[in-house]
């Protein structure tokens, strides 16, 4: 156990006893989240903070979290556990024996008194030190009272002044009235005492304002202080946030100009911020698990003569500009919109709406248009499948580990437009649908709806000519933690390749939605995916990093490994999920040097990596018209023959897409009221069969039914079919009017 260390009472000042405060120094254990659970970590205690370290090496670099004390909550938990809460969040250590934790209690509780007595004597030392956040609010209360208090003087004073000025006057008036020179001697006394009232009252008054200006001249000079002291810490702000922008510039430039000189990230690291308590830059601090290089040239010759791909694909991954099939398909493609109204330029403050909502699903908080997108979720689900030619490609190969590569990339692709889109899109109604016929251009048809309102649930099932069909059932889990938005879907995504059989399923990550509160909105995406082929038992490893101000990677980072049926490695994957994504197949490994832990890293060489996706570019004037993609302006284009219950039929969201949000919240609060009523009344249908001991009749989707999936014994909702013979026949008499 390492002593404490006191400091003495400063000499400089004789009479006055400053707080002493606390040193101290150990090792303990911290919790991290559910997979890693608690970490070692370095503690220093220091002038009421609280810092602490991955080794005791990093205190001159690297500091990895600091907790002030002063207001902090400290507690003792069971079995060498401590509590500590500060500024909504928690930190849960663990010391290696009682006597140890109960050592930290005391010096810890200690330091927080020490902190609290030097704040106090900070306050009273005037214009010493600039004071901090809190306690600059706590004197600034205490200096509005004080001034209240002199302004009640001066008002009084001037009550005081007049009603004597005005009695002095009419003295006066008395005074030289002629007719009144028989009581002159009376009424020069009277005006005498009344002078000497209004004389006592002005200097009164004037005392009054001296003392009103003493104050205020000394709250100036502290304010003076404040601004001072809050101009430098944000100039220093400024200059940092540069200096990061710059590094992680020159970072991307170089990952640039050396695809191949990434890191791949420890299988095992955290997976996503859906603990509130997690903390990323824990995350990052792990080594990589493997390193990749460059094979040697022979191995860079011999890969470059055998085609990467099978079908007719070029070595590339990427299609040929030539391609036969590929522009005849072009030729038979309508044209379609390609800009939407302007977003009108409407000012809300989003933070006054979802301050009571901390905690909450989202989906039960009525919003208004303000914060939406003219798009519904059943129209985001349907842009995952905006790179369908990846499946298309992937369709084409005969190799099962080059197909799932292009799965991979694929599952990556469908985040791509979310890079700027921080807006909410229209939670559907139930029983809303939404097709998407790209039949003549691309091959597929879409058929989405909404089968479930709580928990707002959608089925989605894409078919191609080109040898896929793809299905999925996700469920929206969405909470607002206060200072961010986290969205995680719930549900797998199932794909199977119509001439292999091939059938692969996968997860999406969370999504999250920061500075909720003050700043700009900004989205990333965190997590794990695993994408298995269930037929070959093939699988993908996808790590998304979550952005770290500590991390020196590429924003948006994505990293990935392809192992075959017995575990091998066989491709590894990189990129950003905004932009695009590669692959490298690996040709030789080996186990390399140990990490700062003593932990083997392997080291895998691998041919130069091929593009496997590329984000398209977005359309012009994209920043004034939502962030939308070429295909997401293409969405809500009305369509003949559609469904009444299509989302492209919903007033409230073709009402904003043009501009008019007043009338767009409007009826957006008349659907939700409707909706309600709708619910209540097949709640009370609901217990009425109950009593009268009848079957419940629970809502059916007309399009998809229940079922359990045979390969994952999954109960999701699949299609039934029928939609698009009932589109043919333009038969809908078996829809409900939801609009």
């Amino acid at each position: 156990m390492d002593e404490l260390v006191r400091s003495l009472p400063s000499p400089n000042l004789p009479g006055m006893q400053l707080p002493r405060l606390d040193t101290h120094k150990g090792w303990l254990f911290k919790w991290t989240n559910y997979l890693k659970g608690y970490q070692r970590r370095w503690f220093v205690l220091s002038n009421g903070l609280l810092s602490y370290y991955r080794t005791q090496a990093e205190m001159g670099h690297t500091c990895r979290g600091t907790i002030p004390l002063a207001a902090a909550q400290i507690e003792l938990g069971d079995a060498c556990h401590l509590l500590i809460t500060n500024g909504g969040r928690s930190y849960h250590l663990k010391a290696t024996s009682e006597a140890e934790c109960q050592h930290w209690l005391s010096t810890l509780q200690q330091a927080k008194i020490n902190a609290n007595a030097l704040i106090h004597h900070s306050d009273d030392s005037g214009d010493e030190e600039s004071p901090g956040p809190h306690d600059a609010r706590v004197l600034n209360q205490g200096t509005l009272k004080t001034l209240a208090s002199k302004l009640d003087d001066l008002s009084t004073c001037n009550e005081l002044i007049g009603k004597h000025g005005a009695a002095l006057q009419r003295s006066l008036s008395e005074f030289e009235d002629p007719r009144g020179c028989v009581n002159g001697a009376d009424k020069l006394k009277t005006v005498n005492e009344r002078a000497a009232l209004f004389r006592i009252t002005s200097n009164a008054m004037i005392n009054a304002c001296r003392d009103f200006v003493d104050v205020a001249q000394s709250q100036n000079r502290r304010w003076q202080k404040t601004l001072q002291h809050e101009q430098e810490q944000r100039h220093y702000l400024e200059t940092t946030i540069e200096q990061l922008a710059k590094q992680h510039n020159s970072l991307e430039t170089a990952w640039r100009e050396k695809p191949t000189s990434y890191t791949g990230v420890q299988r095992s690291c955290e997976v996503d911020g859906s603990d509130e308590n997690d903390e990323f830059f824990d995350a990052m601090e792990d080594a990589p698990s493997f390193i990749t290089v460059n094979a040697e040239t022979k191995h860079r010759r011999s890969g470059s003569s055998q085609s990467m791909m099978s079908g007719g694909v070029p070595s590339d991954w990427t299609l040929n500009e030539n391609d036969t099939s590929d522009s005849n398909h072009m030729q038979l493609r309508r044209t379609r919109r390609s800009r939407i109204p302007d977003k009108p330029n409407y000012s809300l403050n989003l933070w006054s709406i979802m301050k009571n909502c901390i905690g909450k699903d989202l989906s039960k908080i009525p919003m208004p248009v303000n914060f939406n997108e003219p798009l519904s979720m059943l129209q985001r689900l349907t842009e995952d499948v905006e790179y369908s030619e990846l499946l298309d490609r992937a369709a084409r190969c005969g190799d099962s580990l080059e197909q799932m590569c292009l799965v991979s990339a694929f599952s990556v692709s469908s985040y791509s437009t979310t890079t700027y889109r921080t807006s909410k899109p229209f939670n559907p109604l139930l029983g809303e649908t939404y097709e998407l016929d790209r039949l003549q251009e691309y091959g597929y048809r879409s058929i989405c709806e909404q089968v479930s309102h709580h928990p707002p649930a959608a089925a989605h099932h894409v078919t191609s000519q080109r040898g896929w069909t793809l299905w999925q059932h996700i469920t929206i889990d969405s909470k607002f933690r206060g200072k961010y938005i986290s969205v995680v879907p719930l549900g797998k995504i199932h794909l199977q390749f119509h001439s292999s059989g091939n059938h692969y399923v996968w997860s999406k990550v969370t999504s999250t939605v920061h500075n909720i509160i003050v700043g700009k909105l900004w989205i990333d995406q965190s997590g794990d995916i695993d994408v298995v082929n269930i037929t070959t038992k093939d699988t993908c490893h996808l790590k998304f990093s979550p952005y770290s101000y500590f991390s020196r990677d590429v924003p948006r980072k994505v990293t990935g490994m392809v192992e075959d049926c017995e575990g091998t490695a066989r491709y590894i994957l990189s990129g950003t999920w905004d932009e695009k994504m590669e692959s490298a197949k690996i040709v030789d490994s080996s186990q390399g040097s140990g990490g700062s832990e003593g932990k083997q890293k392997t080291v895998y060489q691998t041919l130069q990596p091929k593009l496997l996706w590329k984000k398209y570019p977005l359309p012009d004037n994209s920043e004034n018209m939502h962030y939308f993609s070429a295909l997401a302006l293409t969405l809500n284009e009305p369509e003949e023959g559609v469904a009444p219950t299509d989302s492209r039929m919903r007033p409230d969201q073709r009402l904003m897409e043009a501009g008019l949000w007043d009338e767009a919240n409007t009826q957006k609060q008349r659907l939700e009221e409707c909706q309600r009523l709708e619910r209540k009344r097949r709640e009370v249908q609901s217990m009425q069969a109950i009593e009268e001991g009848q079957e419940v009749e629970v809502y059916q989707p007309l399009w998809f039914e229940k079922r359990t999936d045979e390969t994952t014994r999954e109960s999701s909702y699949i299609y039934r079919g029928g939609y698009w013979e009932a589109k043919e026949r333009q038969d809908w008499s078996m829809c409900p009017e939801i609009f």
